[in-house]
């Protein structure tokens, strides 16, 4: 009976570390909200200018479903602008097929169209990209994309607009 009573504690405080992890790596994330930008409305007027779905991923760093927007299949030369405040952040000569169901790109459209910040809301530490206008959530980036820079934006097309050339 010992043994099954130590086997059964050791289980139950692994388990409380897998739950307790998740929870305190949650609390360093750093919201892009926190921040002053240069295009700013209350609550109200961004869920009067934006669907609840732009407001959901834009303001509330929420995700869409993957395989949903219409944009990861946009093959016309053109720019993608921020659906909360249209600033130009990705250019469709950077967009690559990732697979993922997200439009994807491997760079920003300049150094000054969108912004970083750490994301640990999931338990491990992700790049949160932003809007450098109005803040909105973008997505994420990661270190697995194509040359020259490795990185693949992994971006909801739910906060874009696409604006052909």
């Amino acid at each position: 009976m010992t043994e099954f009573t130590s086997n059964r504690r050791a289980a139950l405080a692994w388990l409380g570390c897998g739950v307790a992890i998740p929870i305190l790596a949650a609390c360093g994330s750093e919201p892009a909200q926190a921040q002053s930008f240069r295009v700013s409305f209350s609550e109200a007027e961004w869920r009067s200018r934006l669907t609840p779905a732009q407001f959901y991923v834009l303001r509330e760093e929420g995700t869409e479903r993957a395989f949903t927007s219409p944009l990861d299949d946009e093959k016309r030369e053109g720019t993608f602008q921020c659906a909360g405040c249209g600033n130009a952040v990705y250019h469709s000569q950077q967009k690559f097929d990732s697979g993922t169901g997200w439009p994807s790109f491997w760079r920003a459209i300049d150094n000054g169209a969108v912004g970083y910040s750490t994301d640990r809301k999931l338990g491990y530490t992700r790049q949160e990209v932003h809007c450098a206008n109005c803040g909105g959530h973008l997505g994420h980036v990661f270190d697995d994309g194509p040359r020259p820079t490795g990185k693949r934006h992994c971006i909801n097309g739910v906060a874009m607009n696409f604006r052909p050339a």
